[in-house]
């Protein structure tokens, strides 16, 4: 007896069972998270009180010796390292077998090193950029709270549904995804204890992530080492300051 072969009906019905046995419970996990999380940009009012607020935090992190750290060195989730130098605008930045000598001021004079041999080659663009995002993405974990009075960065101070002050900080431009806003929430010394995130790397809106594990470093500053992220942890090993 010969045995029929699936008509391209039966494929079709075949491969979409398939999809929608793999995809349905991930959209529906999504659905049930971005319904739980998902919040709206807050409001709030730009001014002195917010300037206080964030002067608050910046004295709580002893900004001051801060400003007097030249180099900070880090790694990031045990994948990313980094040796900065903020006087000469310069980072090192290491993943995988590349590091890149990354300039800063100008990501142009930037040299691309794989396996310790400098690369010169047609990816060295996108070798340059990579290390560019990682450094915006993984120092913005490390050092956001000393970046609220930066060029072109909104404060507004927003009073939360549990009557409590909180600020939110509105990055106009700057980096590798301007427009994004944080709204950080704090502890009774008013240090940061964690912070929502509009972001739009980000799916969901207004996610919290903690910041906690804080270390006094060598050079006084305040610096935090550990994240928590819905159920996932953002560790910050390695730090280093001097000034």
């Amino acid at each position: 007896m010969t045995k029929k072969k699936p008509t391209p009906k039966k494929i079709l019905k075949i491969i979409v069972g398939v999809i929608i046995f793999f995809t349905l419970p991930t959209l529906l996990l999504f659905g049930f998270m971005y319904f739980k999380y998902n919040k709206n940009l807050p409001t709030g009012d730009q001014g002195p009180a917010a300037d206080q607020l964030a002067t608050r935090m910046l004295n709580s992190l002893n900004y001051d010796a801060y400003k007097t750290t030249d180099y900070i060195e880090f790694t990031f989730k045990k994948r990313h390292r980094f040796k900065w130098s903020k006087t000469e605008n310069t980072c090192e930045v290491y993943w995988a077998s590349i590091k890149v000598d990354l300039d800063l001021a100008n990501n142009d004079r930037s040299e691309v090193y794989i396996s310790d041999i400098k690369y010169d080659g047609v990816e060295k663009k996108d070798y340059i950029q990579k290390a560019v995002d990682l450094f915006n993405n993984d120092s913005f974990w490390l050092v956001a709270p000393y970046k609220v009075f930066d060029p072109g960065v909104e404060r507004r101070l927003v009073n939360t549904e549990d009557n409590n002050e909180a600020l939110l900080v509105t990055y106009i431009n700057g980096g590798s995804t301007p427009g994004d806003s944080y709204l950080w929430h704090f502890d009774e010394t008013g240090k940061p204890k964690s912070y929502q995130m509009w972001a739009d790397i980000l799916p969901i809106d207004g996610l919290e992530a903690s910041w906690s594990d804080w270390i006094t470093t060598d050079t006084g500053a305040e610096l935090p080492t550990f994240h928590k992220l819905l159920v996932f942890g953002l560790e910050i090993e390695g730090v280093k300051t001097t000034k």
